[in-house]
This record gives structure tokens, C-alpha cells and sequence, in this order.
């Protein structure tokens, strides 16, 4: 579930090893730059964190954001 904190969307993502972790990484990259918005991320192992918002409206959460934790979401 995504939460909204500090003026972004997190969610953390729980998989069975890193290659599954990295195949959801590279499906949300895909995604991520057709739509010229990326998120802050980082990735330990199996567990990937996401960081949303919108740097161009002052790094705060915007419906773009929204948008892209959908498509986020749709890569699991």
C-alpha cells in the first residue's frame, strides 16, 4: 500500500530473490520513462523502495505521481 509522507508516495516491495526483484525494477523503468517521470529508489537484495514526486511542481506529490504508483502497482 502506497503512504504519503514529507510531501511523497512510498511503498515497499517485498519479492523471493533478486532476480525477481530486478525484473520488477526493469518493468517499472520501462514504464517510468514512457512517462518521463522516475522515481527515487533503492534496492537491497529482494526488497526495492519507492520514493514519488513531482520535481518540476516542487517535489511534492501530484497526480502524475499518482499515475505512476498505478503503473507501478501493474508491474507486479
Amino acid at each position: 500500500m502506497w503512504t504519503e509522507n514529507d510531501n511523497k508516495l512510498y511503498r515497499k516491495f517485498s519479492f523471493k530473490d533478486f532476480n525477481e526483484a530486478f525484473g520488477f525494477m526493469t518493468r517499472v523503468a520501462l514504464a517510468a520513462e514512457k512517462m518521463d517521470h522516475h522515481p527515487a529508489w533503492t534496492n537491497t537484495y529482494n526488497t526495492v523502495e519507492v520514493w514519488l514526486s513531482t520535481h518540476d511542481a516542487g517535489d511534492i506529490v501530484t497526480e502524475k505521481d499518482h499515475k505512476l504508483a498505478k503503473k507501478i502497482d501493474d508491474c507486479l
